[in-house]
């Protein structure tokens, strides 16, 4: 595999697309090796997207696209401004809560941050917040949709792995929960030592709040839904995630009454969008984890680290610090269809459950993209901010603290947050 990684580096330095890099470097390893036959790179895209729990992820996509076409997001909006607009810095809260509550529905951080920094990004200049702190916040709070159901990560997490993914979404409520309020509370004392703008000048009434939860309860029923039905047996992920697309036709064509034709046909064509550039991704993935398992690349990167240390914490922190520099120069959905072959497990050998080890993982992983030097969300909320990189880079560093913070406490006690999927699966 080594000219494998010589020729990935090279082509992923070239700025190729992610989904070539991985394609073309894999395809050198056919080359190279003597009695590798030419018919297996199709085989194995073929075989890749032959997945019933994969099904999960173009119907969630779809999903994600329509509720925010039918005017779930403007309402949700307005419901966390109702939460969160008394206190200082208000509209950073807006992105915290905001990225909880919508996490689940946009499946992406990369693209809640888009989403984030078009909606809270103007009104944040004109509440002369610095682009740098405006930046830092919604791109490290855009990292909630690492563990919040149904994200796509923790589809592909399970698929990869062979992990119950309705065991990881009910895992990943409390730690995402859990860092919106670290979140919060770092962008709370940024904000109060800057004396930033309060919006509303009272916390919110009772009326209020009801008002804002009638707004937007289909919104947040929806977890909630998905959550309930999985462990019922009403469905299963992947039929989750057509019900998932029904139940948005419904909201938006009968009760908002906001999703018209035009709006319908802009939502196909975002999702073909989306579903071609995963699946082409994954496809690539296929090809190059043969090569892995051929290679016996997992058993020897499993000997490489028990060289270094047999200390199951110790490992485990090899591992973050692996995936967490990955993350900063590859997308979260290629290192976790790359990285979950290799070092799930190496984890399991070490006595981690993998339910624990995915949440952990997925958070780790996707937070490498809100990092230079090629951190993808980061460039894209700067971008849609037109934010100088190293103001960011100099604003951010008190939200990866909170946030590696909160992955040390999740590393070192899961019992925090596996109670709730035990609990509800069995131990």
């Amino acid at each position: 595999m080594g000219i494998v990684a010589i020729l990935f580096i090279i082509l992923l330095l070239l700025n190729v697309p992610l989904a070539y890099t991985i394609g073309l470097s894999s395809l050198a390893f056919f080359f190279v090796t003597p009695d590798a036959s030419m018919a297996i790179p199709v085989q194995k895209m073929v075989s890749s997207t032959q997945s019933f729990p994969l099904l999960a992820v173009p119907f969630f996509v779809m999903a994600g696209n329509l509720m925010n076409a039918t005017g779930i997001t403007r309402r949700l909006i307005y419901f966390s401004m109702i939460l969160t607009g008394h206190m200082r810095g208000g509209l950073a809260h807006v992105s915290c809560v905001l990225a909880a509550l919508m996490g689940g529905i946009s499946g992406s951080a990369n693209a809640d941050a888009a989403m984030t920094a078009r909606i809270l990004g103007p009104d944040m200049e004109k509440r002369h917040y610095t682009k740098g702190y405006s930046a830092s916040v919604i791109a490290l709070s855009s990292l909630i949709t690492a563990t919040i159901p149904p994200g796509v990560g923790l589809i592909l997490y399970g698929v990869t792995g062979g992990v119950s993914i309705g065991k990881l979404f009910i895992a990943g409520v409390i730690p995402g929960i859990l860092m919106m309020f670290i979140l919060m509370f770092t962008s709370g004392r940024i904000a109060n030592k800057r004396q930033y703008p309060v919006e509303n000048d009272r916390p919110p009434t009772f009326k209020e709040v009801c008002k804002g939860i009638k707004e937007g309860i289909f919104a947040l029923l929806f977890p909630l839904i998905l959550i309930v039905g999985i462990r019922f047996g009403l469905f299963t992920a992947s039929e989750a995630g057509a019900f998932a697309v029904v139940y948005a036709l419904v909201i938006g064509v009968f009760v908002y009454k906001e999703l018209t034709w035009k709006s319908f046909y802009e939502v196909m064509i975002n999702t073909a969008k989306d579903n071609g550039v995963i699946m082409l991704i994954i496809m690539m993935a296929g090809i190059f984890g043969y090569g892995l398992t051929y290679d016996r690349v997992p058993q020897t990167m499993a000997e490489l680290i028990v060289g270094v240390s047999e200390n199951r914490w110790v490992v485990f922190a090899i591992i973050m610090v692996f995936v967490f520099v990955a993350g900063m120069f590859m997308e979260a959905t290629v290192n976790t269809l790359l990285l979950t072959p290799i070092f799930l497990p190496i984890a399991t050998a070490f006595g981690f459950d993998p339910v624990h080890f995915g949440i952990v993982f997925m958070t780790t992983i996707t937070m490498g993209g809100m990092t230079p030097p090629v951190g993808v969300t980061m460039y894209t909320t700067c971008s849609l901010l037109k934010c100088p990189v190293e103001d960011y880079v100099k604003e951010c560093i008190p939200f990866v603290g909170a946030v590696v913070f909160e992955v040390a406490v999740l590393s070192i006690f899961p019992q925090i947050f596996m109670w709730l999927p035990n609990m509800v699966f069995g131990g």
